[in-house]
Parts: structure tokens; sequence; C-alpha cells
């Protein structure tokens, strides 16, 4: 039978939940999803602010110097390691803190990891204000990254648990809304600030990062906790029924909440989760929480939303046209994220996955073609190809916002159990984080090395990720988290692994039904 057959099984199970989406679980994951922004604006602010005359004068005069030699290549004016530490300590700090977070948020729950996070990040923003050296705009970053280590690594589960399962793919991707939006505003934000004659319009565009944390760090304050945690930290089903009662709007969630016990009984077993995930019955879901984040980055998404302003720049637009043309970037990519969230659940992960990805692929080969036969070590891109250039962009960023985007952060949470799920969530975010600082460590050293071949590797990289999402992902639409085990059971190349693995446990169970002891 061919593979594709059993790729396409349906995913469709047996336990349907009552319930509809209420006014209460919008309000709450709008809430908590706002902190999707937190992430985005940083995204968003840093490449902006690396761009501006003024900030590099103050931080990074050398690389000031390089863009005004006309000797220097167009492809290595940002070239520069301490300008690239700047863009991506943030990322190892947030590495560092997401492991410490999934502890906080399996004891303590989804809420204080939230609450933890936004005020490191306000703390940040403070910093990052009033800098006046580069100790204190790695301060900045370092504490930012802290925040956004909690915030990322709580804010997806929190969302996959107090959403209906179908409705799950739509609520969970509002959080890729909320990053997106985030980047809109930072570069509305700088396209704004650079107008500013002073020269100190960088200061607004970082301290402003207080704003949406402010607004997470408060609302999460007076949010619910999730159904799952109530069980798994007290087993007080009687609050968690009241809680689902609310949430699903109906008073039939019976059948949801055996789940939910049945899950949580498993979760109170399982004392050490870092070490379960390793667990051959959780080899599936090991496998995804590591590739699906660390293909995420290998898309090329990150260069794009942190050095767009300065490739914009280097292909020879001018400092506020290079930041309107991350502005107009952006808008495609907040238009293809609101897409995603009508669709995924009709259409199903796989499929967002996979069409995605064919039209990124086509995406970064129109690029890299263009600038191999455009744009030259020395001199200017004529302008009609570099806005040919943004509008490849465009369609790349709106292909990945539909796809790649927002399922790296709904798929893992939706297919790891509770027993593992914070666990598997942590790693998510540390994957994301370890493969954004490598990249921004890298890309403008690559780019000034290889130059638009740069471009032809992120599309081989994409084709890579498609055919593993094509072999070995299944659809998880609809089903419920609780019941997600029965996609791996079916699929061609997993169901050889857990079934095996399920042999193993019915024979220890035998074995001690059987025993003289017994």
């Amino acid at each position: 039978m061919a593979i594709g057959a059993f790729v396409d099984a349906p995913a469709a199970g047996s336990g349907e939940y009552s319930g509809r989406v209420t006014p209460f679980v919008v309000l709450t994951c709008i809430v908590a999803g706002s902190g999707g922004i937190l992430f985005g604006y940083d995204l968003g602010i840093s490449g902006g602010v690396t761009s501006m005359d003024s900030f590099l004068k103050t931080f990074f005069p050398e690389v000031y110097r390089r863009k005004q030699d006309s000797n220097v290549s167009n492809y290595c004016q940002f070239d520069s390691e301490l300008l690239t530490v700047f863009t991506s300590s943030l990322y190892i700090a947030g590495l560092i803190a997401t492991l410490f977070a999934s502890s906080v948020t399996r004891r303590f729950g989804r809420r204080a990891s939230m609450l933890i996070g936004g005020t490191v990040f306000i703390a940040g923003s403070a910093f990052g204000g009033a800098a006046v050296n580069v100790p204190m705009l790695l301060l900045n970053r370092i504490l930012l990254g802290i925040g956004l280590g909690f915030t990322n690594q709580s804010i997806p589960l929190y969302l996959s648990e107090m959403a209906p399962p179908q409705y799950r793919g739509a609520i969970n991707n509002g959080f890729e809304l909320s990053i997106s939006i985030g980047i809109l505003i930072a570069n509305i934000l700088n396209y704004c600030v650079v107008k500013l004659t002073a020269g100190w319009g960088w200061r607004i565009s970082l301290s402003m990062a207080a704003v949406p944390a402010a607004f997470l760090t408060i609302g999460a304050i007076f949010l619910p906790e999730t159904p799952s945690f109530i069980i798994q930290r007290d087993g007080d089903t009687d609050k968690a029924r009241a809680l689902l009662q609310k949430l699903r709007g109906t008073t039939s969630v019976q059948n949801e909440l055996d789940d939910l016990f049945s899950a949580s009984n498993l979760s109170r077993a399982a004392i050490y989760p870092f070490r379960d995930i390793f667990k051959r019955k959780y080899r599936p879901q090991l496998a995804m929480v590591l590739l699906i984040p660390f293909f995420n980055q290998l898309t090329g998404i990150n260069v794009m939303n942190f050095y767009a302003p300065v490739m914009f720049r280097t292909i020879g637009l001018k400092e506020s046209a290079s930041l309107l043309s991350s502005v107009v970037t952006r808008l495609c990519a907040t238009f293809a994220n609101i897409v995603a969230m009508l669709v995924v659940d009709r259409f199903g992960r796989r499929k967002l996955f996979l069409v995605g990805g064919i039209q990124m692929i086509l995406s970064q080969l129109a690029v890299g073609a263009i600038l191999a036969a455009k744009f030259k070590d020395s001199g200017l891109m004529d302008k009609d190809y570099a806005f040919l250039v943004l509008i490849t962009m465009c369609v790349f960023v709106a292909g990945f916002a539909w796809s790649w985007g927002p399922l790296t952060f709904l798929v893992p949470t939706e297919i790891c159990p509770l027993e593992i799920r914070s666990a598997g969530q942590s790693i998510v975010v540390a994957v994301v984080f370890l493969m954004t600082f490598v990249i921004g460590q890298t890309f403008l050293a690559v780019l000034c090395r290889i130059e638009s071949g740069t471009f032809f590797v992120f599309a081989a990289w994409i084709c890579v990720m498609t055919l593993v999402v094509y072999l070995f992902l299944p659809e998880t639409k609809k089903l419920p988290m609780e019941q997600m085990e029965q996609v791996w059971r079916r699929h061609w190349f997993w169901k050889k692994i857990v079934g095996e693995e399920d042999d193993k446990e019915k024979e220890k169970q035998e074995r001690k039904t059987h025993s003289p002891s017994s």
C-alpha cells in the first residue's frame, strides 16, 4: 500500500465533546494570546533599530562607517560580531529560561509563568529605553529573553488546553497572529520614530515593549487556570467541571472531564517529564517537538523578521523606505495568519504545512535568482528589481504565516500527552531560541561569503522539511488531545514503534497477573 494512504488517514476519533466557542473562552484566550505580541514586537523592533543610523552611530560606529565605505561589499556592510551578539543574545537567555519555565508551569500553573515572563519583560524594556552603552543593551536583551522563555513556554499550552478540540487550531493560531501583530506594530513604530531628527527614536522603540508586557501581566492576574492543571494539581473535579461548563457553554462536559482525569492520573505518575519524554513510547512526540521548531527556523523566516530592514537597505532602499517595506511584508503575513485561523480546523495541519512549504520553496528560489542576476558587490540594485524582491518576500512570509508559523506552536502542544506536555513545549521553545540564535549569529557572515546562495540553502532545507512532514506527520485536526495516541497507532511508520511498546506493556501486565505473589 502507498505511503500516502497511511499518512492521509483521517484523524477523527470516537470521543467527540459537547460545547461551543463561548465569549468567556474567547476573552481568556485573547488576554493570554496577547503574549505573542511580546515575541513579535521584539523580532520586529530589533531589526528596525539596527538599520537606524542614529542607533548605529551610538552603539555600533564601526558598522556605520562600513556602510559609508564604497569599497565594502554590499553583502558585508552589516557583518559585525557585536551587532549579531546584540540581536541574538536574547535567544540564549530565552533558551535557558524556558527549561526552568517547564517546572514552574507544571508545578505552579500556566498563569504563574505568564506573570513571571511579563514582569521580567517590563524590566528589560526599561533598560533598553535608558541604555547608554552596549552592556546596558545586552542586559535589555537578556531580560527580554528570560521573559519570552516563560511566556512562549506557557501560552501555547494554555490556549490548547482552554480551547474546544474542534476549534483548537484556530484559537492556538491566535498566538502566531499575536506575534505577527507585534512585528507589525514594531515595524510601524520604527517607521514613525526614524523621522525624529533628534536621533533618539530608537529609545522609544525599545522602551515601548513594556506596553504589551504590562497588558499581559495585568491580564494574567485575572485569568483562570486551565481545567487540566486544576485536576493535575489537586484533583478538584468539581472546580474543573464548573470551569469546563463555563468555557464550553454546556453542562454536558462529563466525557471531557473523564479524559482529563485519566490524563491527570498518568501525569501524576510522571515525576521526571524531561526524562520520561525520551522513553520509547513517546518517540513520535519527541521527534516532532525537536524537528518542527528546528525546521521552522531553517525556513529563513527570522532573517526576514529581524534583518528585513537591513536587507532592504542592502539592496538599495533608503532608511525610511526599507522600514516601510518591512511594514508591507508584515501586513501580508498578518492577513495570512487570519486565513490560517479560518482554515486550519477545516483543511487540517498537514495540508497547510505542505502548501506553505511549496510556496516558500518557490519564493526563496526566486529571491536567490534575482539577487544572483541583478545585485552585485558594489552599486545599488535597480529599483524595479528591488521591489520585485519585496513582492517575492511578501509571498514568502505569507506562506510561512499560514503554515509553519502557527503550526510550530500548535502541533507539539496537541500531540503531547499531559504528563510530558510541559516538557515538550519547553523543548519546542528551546529549539526555536537555539536555532534563532545560531541563524542570528551566522546569517550576516554567511550572506557576506556566499551572497545570494544563502537563499538557495534555505530553499533546500524547506524541501527537506516538507518531505519530512509528508512522510512522518499524521493529521491531528479536531481530535481531543487526551485521545491523540490514536494517530500514531495508525501511522505507517510510527505504528511499528508505538505498537511494539504497547506489546511490551501488555507482557509486563500479564507477568504481574500470573506471578506467584499475585
